[in-house]
């Protein structure tokens, strides 16, 4: 369930701060200003401070705090990135803690994905066992669109925008080169491929998609390298968009970490290039292959309308969680609501995979024409447990926690 802390409806000499860890993505700079925005001009904050590049800010002299103002965010959501700056790593909890204290700091707005959720909900639960009253709220990001629960991700969208026009330079470098020319562009997707199936089909010029969760079959009759000669022989050339985690079942997987624990992934792209050269040598053919690579290009755009309108409402719904004195939740869509999500149910599923049995993984069969390596459908068999109480169901403790978002009510005094 929830933990509800003290309501702060009616306080206005508190101290507030956000903090931003992990990658760029579209629309955080946007978060950024919706929350300073709401806690001053809603809830008349006192300061709101911005910790600067990820967990490290809370304890490293080179990433001091900065006094977040109006003025300062008035217009940073025309750009890309984020005001606040990123990092990986840096977590140390009794020198977060030490912070909290130090600055007097009543709430907690952590930007980022499952990993960083995790350390906003250990930092709630130090707090709680310290007894401080500090009211922590996350809000997921994520370019792979992989947190689990919500609807969608904020940024997605504009990736998926942004990743357009490197679909279309890849389709056009394969038409005009000979002989056999072939395009293959690289997108964002650790272990989701949300990113690439969505810029496909928005694009509606892909001839193959490559994800992590279908496995890459080479050769037979579901091999993607026969489905491209038989392509290019069609219509003279082929388009393929390959998530950045697609083929770990042929290359392997990384024992290399990076700082925020993220596996180092197999290079698909120039492996893609190698094999496909080398299949058509064995007809005695050539093949013509431009290999694009927007990974950080998708990520670095400004927000789009869609996404400017959702940071704004995710922003505020966060506000306003932490105002009615809630802590360790997060926010977001689910069914289309506005909802608050206790950060242990969200996280407990995260990362999330695509279905490969989905309905997007069906559209872009019927897009692209290509052989569905999927692997087969598991049928689950549900048991429904009951209580003493036979007219009774038992639920499972995540079904009945998720609340949806509103303004605290004013309190009667």
């Amino acid at each position: 369930m929830l933990t509800r802390l003290t309501a702060y409806t009616h306080l206005v000499g508190f101290c507030c701060l956000q903090q931003k860890c992990g990658g760029l993505c579209p629309g955080l700079n946007n978060v950024i200003r919706e929350l300073v925005h709401a806690l001053y001009y809603l809830y008349g904050a006192n300061k709101v401070l911005g910790i600067t590049g990820g967990f490290h800010g809370f304890h490293d002299p080179l990433y001091p705090p900065i006094v977040l103002t109006n003025d300062l965010v008035e217009n940073i959501h025309h750009d890309g990135g984020t005001i606040l700056r990123s990092s990986r790593g840096g977590f140390d909890m009794d020198k977060i803690l030490a912070f909290l204290e130090k600055h007097d700091i009543q709430q907690l707005y952590i930007i980022g994905g499952d990993g960083t959720h995790r350390g906003a909900y250990a930092i709630h639960q130090a707090c709680m066992e310290r007894n401080l009253n500090v009211a922590v709220a996350g809000i997921p990001k994520t370019i792979d669109n992989d947190v689990d629960y919500i609807d969608r991700s904020f940024g997605f969208q504009s990736a998926v925008e942004a990743a357009q026009a490197a679909i279309k330079s890849a389709k056009t470098e394969a038409m005009c080169n000979v002989p056999n020319g072939i395009g293959i562009c690289k997108l964002m997707g650790r272990s989701a491929g949300f990113l690439a199936a969505f810029a496909a089909l928005g694009s509606g010029d892909v001839d193959l998609v490559l994800v992590p969760e279908v496995p890459i079959v080479l050769e037979g009759p579901k091999g993607i390298l026969p489905f491209l000669r038989k392509r290019i022989k069609e219509q003279k050339y082929a388009v393929v968009v390959v998530a950045e985690g697609a083929g770990e079942e042929l290359l392997g997987v990384s024992e290399i970490v990076d700082a925020g624990g993220n596996r180092a992934l197999p290079e698909i792209g120039p492996y893609l290039q190698k094999v496909t050269k080398e299949y058509f040598a064995s007809f005695e053919e050539e093949c013509t292959i431009k290999y694009i690579d927007p990974s950080y290009t998708v990520r670095s755009v400004p927000a789009n309308g869609a996404d400017a309108l959702y940071c704004q409402q995710l922003a505020m719904d966060a506000v306003h969680g932490c105002m009615a004195g809630y802590t360790g939740f997060s926010v977001g869509l689910v069914n289309k609501s506005p909802v608050y999500i206790p950060i242990p149910q969200l996280v407990a599923s995260s990362p999330r995979n695509m279905n490969p049995h989905s309905a997007t993984w069906e559209r872009i069969l019927a897009m692209t024409g290509q052989p569905n390596s999927a692997p087969p459908r598991k049928e689950k068999l549900v048991e429904l447990e009951t209580t003493e109480d036979p007219e009774i169901s038992s639920v499972s403790e995540n079904e009945t926690v998720i609340m949806e978002c509103g303004r605290p009510e004013p309190s009667a005094h």
